[in-house]
């Protein structure tokens, strides 16, 4: 037999198992694809039962708050009554306080005082079942005061431990029918989601005509059952045979139901079954292929060995030739290759040594940029999201006056649009914290006074089970530091202190006056005041520790937490040219210590926004208003003329400069401080008093990277009441 037939038979003897293999790994396959989307599915199943529950628990949450009200404790039920209606959506939910009987007490959906109804849903049943002391969920009802189809969500009103009254809240399911909406299910899945009767509440699919009929039979027998979550093959109720995963929600006892064709199960399976079928088929030829050419060149070379080796033997020069089969080939070259052979592999040892540092070096600076980029991304996504939200409110309300004449919505309205400003401050100031210079909110104080005026909202933000236990120096240094940031730090580190102790535990306040003889991380020696914070919570694994103070992270749930409570601290104490330590060990506790250089001012009484007049006094003179922002100047260039002045707008510090060399009658200027160009507020603020030295100048900043130290300039940070920033200038002219 010829050596081309025997590496035939060969190769056909390795691949004809490696076919029957093939095609039980296509069977394999396909079973184990159709077992993995029955997984995929049942857990889909369970994360949507998941995310009703935390959507009943934010509304347990309002409740909780609602349940703390003093109006509760003192039965002022009318005043509780128009507070719980100003945190409810009237279009979605309605909050009911009843007595320990059911019956109705304050329903924020009639006026107060009006006849109330009598409830409609299984509250009293399920209460009986679940005692006293738990938070219940109804089943589908029909809400008799909204026509509509609700369910709602009750708690126990507890005072000194004795259950008073059941405080509730019932939501449209409109509110659950948008939650499922939301998902973007693929085209041709059912999403629904049932009671503990059977009852559909919501639906993906025809939602009008289905809410509060029962799922079929089959499917309503495992559910009145209990089955906490199983897979069902059945009919939907508009006549589709789906494979139906089902899971109970832990919290609302509900039954999350999601239906998918079963044409849709089975395609995924069949489409990697024949993917790999096809694959292996196209191997196999081209492997009985390459078989054949392999032994036609494999026979050749062996041949030409036959005749070298005669031409050997007759004692002729033989010359290597490559065949292209290494055992022949060494035969030729062995000996004239083996010193190239040498110099070669030394020269390609190098060369790979070099490609694998020029590799890793290539490797860190990637790792390097990708950590940049994930910080990045986890600092804007989380400012774009705070912001979104805030500018949804605004809008909301804003649009919401063109459609009302009421004067009592309108005021609400512009509450509501106060309060998203107010936020806006906040979330700005937490930022701010993050940056190196921001002169227009320094004030020298001394820090006795700065936290005892603190400490009654400090001891609000911990439970009764927390006790805070505070020693503080009767001497203590002056401090240069932003007051708002000092409180909002201390604030956020409680918090986390309290949410590190939901058993209750104690936490120590210490701050002295200390004097470093050695460097501390980055402080030089010298005087500090310290400010040391201790809990014996659960402390921080050395992981979670070394991210702690990186913006916007956070070990907490959904809606928990920001991740903006300790680098907001360590912002803070680095703008105010400290530092903060945090020291934590897992199972026992943290320490988290703040570092603030004496100041060598003077200690200057706190401004207080009291003293500003709510109204502006008349005032008369010409000002320049230096402002490169469009809607500012649309927006207050008229309330500057209001109140009196002869108002000039210039929009850079340029062309604000043109106007003080050209127009004599200029008595004051009101300027930003970033602006484009070449001519900075600050700059701006130079010439002036180098070169219009009568003419007075107030200076206003969001944030600025560059310190402003110019004598007799007033700094004013935005955003300002426009009646602040009236008094400021009118002390000024």
């Amino acid at each position: 037999m010829r050596i081309r037939t025997r590496l035939l038979v060969l190769v056909l003897s390795v691949l004809i198992p490696a076919f029957i293999a093939a095609i039980l790994a296509v069977w394999f396959v396909y079973k184990e694809e159709q077992e993995a989307q029955r997984k995929s599915l049942a857990e889909t199943s369970r994360a949507l039962a998941s995310l009703i529950d935390n959507d009943l628990e934010t509304k347990e949450a309002t409740l909780l708050a609602l349940a703390t009200s003093p109006f509760l404790v003192n039965g002022d039920f009318a005043a509780f009554h128009q507070q719980a209606r100003s945190l409810t959506q009237p279009d979605y939910s309605v909050v009911v306080l009843t007595d320990l009987a059911g019956k109705q007490l304050v329903n924020t959906r009639l006026p107060y005082g009006a006849v109330l109804p009598k409830g409609g849903s299984n509250l009293i049943e399920l209460r009986r079942q679940a005692g006293p002391e738990r938070t219940i969920v109804s089943d589908l009802f029909f809400a008799p005061a909204g026509k509509r189809h609700d369910f709602a969500i009750q708690i126990p009103v507890s005072y000194n431990g004795q259950v008073r009254y059941y405080l509730s809240m019932g939501v449209t399911v409109r509110r659950l029918q948008d939650l499922l909406t939301q998902q973007k299910f693929p085209d041709g899945w059912i999403i629904s989601l049932a009671d503990r009767k059977g009852m559909v509440i919501a639906r993906t699919e025809e939602p009008e005509k289905y809410v509060g009929q029962p799922v079929r039979d089959p499917l309503r027998q495992k559910i009145l059952a209990g089955l906490r979550s199983g897979l069902h093959y059945g009919v939907t109720l508009s006549g589709i045979p789906t494979s139906a995963f089902f899971t109970r929600a832990p919290m609302s006892e509900w039954t999350v139901i999601v239906n998918v064709p079963l044409h849709e199960m089975r395609r995924p399976a069949v489409y990697a079954a024949t993917l790999l079928g096809s694959i292996m088929l196209f191997l196999f030829g081209a492997a009985i292929f390459a078989a054949r050419r392999y032994a036609k060149n494999t026979a050749q070379p062996i041949e030409e060995l036959r005749l070298a080796a005669e031409k050997l033997g007759r004692g002729e020069q033989l010359a290597p030739t490559p065949s292209g089969l290494i055992e022949t080939d060494a035969v030729g070259f062995a000996m004239v290759n083996s010193s190239n052979l040498i110099r070669q592999s030394k020269t390609e040892l190098e060369l790979r040594v070099a490609e694998a540092v020029a590799s890793a070096e290539r490797a860190q600076r990637a790792l390097l940029q990708a950590q940049k980029l994930e910080a990045l991304g986890r600092l804007t996504g989380g400012i774009a999201h705070d912001f979104n939200n805030i500018l949804q409110t605004l809008s909301t309300s804003l649009q919401l006056i063109h459609f009302t004449n009421d004067r009592a919505k309108i005021e609400s309205l512009l509450a509501t649009c106060e309060k998203a400003i107010d936020r806006a401050t906040v979330l700005t100031g937490q930022m701010r914290s993050f940056g190196k210079v921001q002169d227009a909110r320094l004030q020298t104080v001394r820090l006795k006074e700065a936290i005892s005026a603190a400490m009654s909202l400090l001891n609000s933000a911990l439970p009764s089970n927390i006790d805070l236990i505070s020693r503080i120096d009767e001497e203590l240094w002056p401090v240069t530091i932003d007051p708002l940031q000092l409180e909002l730090a201390l604030l956020n580190i409680l918090i986390n202190a309290r949410d590190a102790m939901p058993m209750g535990g104690i936490v120590k306040l210490d701050i002295r006056n200390n004097v470093l003889s050695k460097p501390v991380d980055s402080l030089p020696p010298g005087d500090y005041v310290s400010l040391s914070i201790t809990d014996n919570g659960k402390g921080m694994s050395p992981e979670v520790l070394s991210k702690a103070l990186d913006p916007f992270f956070t070990t907490k749930g959904i809606d928990k937490g920001t991740g903006l409570g300790l680098p907001q601290a360590y912002g803070f104490a680095t703008q105010a040219n400290g530092t903060l330590l945090l020291d934590s060990i897992e199972g026992k506790g943290t320490t988290v210590t703040i570092y603030l250089p004496r100041a060598a001012l003077e200690v200057l009484p706190a401004y207080s926004e009291e003293r500003v007049p709510q109204t502006p006094s008349s005032v008369t003179g010409t000002l320049l208003f230096v402002e490169d922002d469009l809607l500012v100047r649309e927006s207050v260039e008229p309330a500057l003329k209001a109140a009196g002045f002869q108002v000039i707008v210039a929009r850079n510090g340029e062309e604000a400069v043109a106007y003080l060399e050209t127009n004599h009658s200029i008595e004051l200027v009101f300027s930003d401080i970033v602006m484009p160009g070449s001519v900075s507020g600050i700059d701006l603020a130079k010439i002036v008093k180098t070169r219009f030295p009568q003419i007075q100048i107030v200076l206003a900043t969001g944030y600025s990277d560059k310190r402003v130290d110019i004598p007799g300039v007033p700094l004013l940070a935005k955003p300002y009441k426009i009646t602040e920033a009236i008094h400021i200038l009118t002390e000024q002219a």
